[in-house]
């Protein structure tokens, strides 16, 4: 039989190792609750790539090669081709040749249009000018008639025979009046002649200077037409002898063989 008091040592020993291990335990756990609320959320980590480093050969390689290009290059610039650049040169002449051609037909053919308006304004103002100058023409010519008629009335006997028809004692008056009312009428168509005059002169100077514009005009016109159709032919002429024949194609070898 074991011992009382083997017994009790055992038992104190065990509560004793008990109790350690629940202090141990308790102590692991707050340890846990502590870690716990502490723990934060991790920032995201970035990573970059790996950057390749050229290894010392590579770079003695790759600059080894581009000096040799550029050696190369320097050695055997293109220079230019002298045919070439004149061939350019002679079609940007062309080109230019002919936008000026261009420009000058378009600058002619717009003086042409403003002429052509110029002298259809000239021959409408010419023609107006013509009727106002036989309208006065006509009323020169019925005043010229009015006034001979009047210097025919203002004649004595004329003037007598006029009052012959009035009964007065006083002959003398009325032939005096009569004679005044002629001469006034006759006055006023002098007048009117006069007036006529200077007006038919004015529009004669006029018309003399519509139909010189007319003229010029028209001189003008028919000059750009001859030279329009002079540049046509020229051009044509131009583009005849520029224009090469088409080569003859070589006659194909026989297959046969010649005696």
């Amino acid at each position: 039989m074991i011992p009382k008091r083997s017994i009790r040592q055992i038992a104190i020993a065990a509560l004793a190792l008990f109790m350690i291990a629940g202090v141990c335990l308790v102590d692991s756990s707050a340890q846990r609750r502590r870690r716990k609320h502490r723990r934060r959320p991790s920032a995201p980590r970035i990573t970059n790539p790996a950057i390749y480093q050229p290894s010392p050969n590579d770079n003695a390689n790759s600059n080894t090669s581009g000096d040799t290009a550029n050696n190369n290059e320097n050695a055997n610039p293109q220079s230019p081709d002298p045919e070439a650049m004149k061939q350019t040169i002679r079609t940007l002449s062309s080109q230019v040749d002919k936008l000026t051609e261009k420009i000058s037909q378009m600058d002619e053919a717009q003086r042409s249009l403003v002429d052509l308006e110029r002298l259809s304004r000239a021959e409408q103002r010419a023609r107006s000018l013509r009727t106002e100058l036989r309208d006065v023409q006509s009323k020169e010519s019925d005043l010229q008639a009015r006034a001979e008629e009047l210097d025919y009335a203002l004649k004595p006997e004329n003037i007598e025979r006029s009052i012959a028809g009035y009964g007065t004692t006083h002959p003398e008056d009325l032939r005096e009046q009569r004679r005044r009312q002629l001469e006034s009428e006759k006055e006023r168509v002098r007048r009117q002649l006069a007036q006529l005059a200077s007006s038919r002169t004015q529009l004669e100077q006029a018309i003399a200077a519509a139909d010189v514009e007319v003229e010029r005009l028209r001189k003008r016109l028919d000059a750009a037409d001859a030279a329009a159709i002079q540049n046509k032919r020229t051009n044509a002429q131009s583009t005849e002898g520029t224009t090469q024949p088409a080569p003859k194609p070589a006659p194909s070898p026989s297959p046969y063989p010649t005696p």
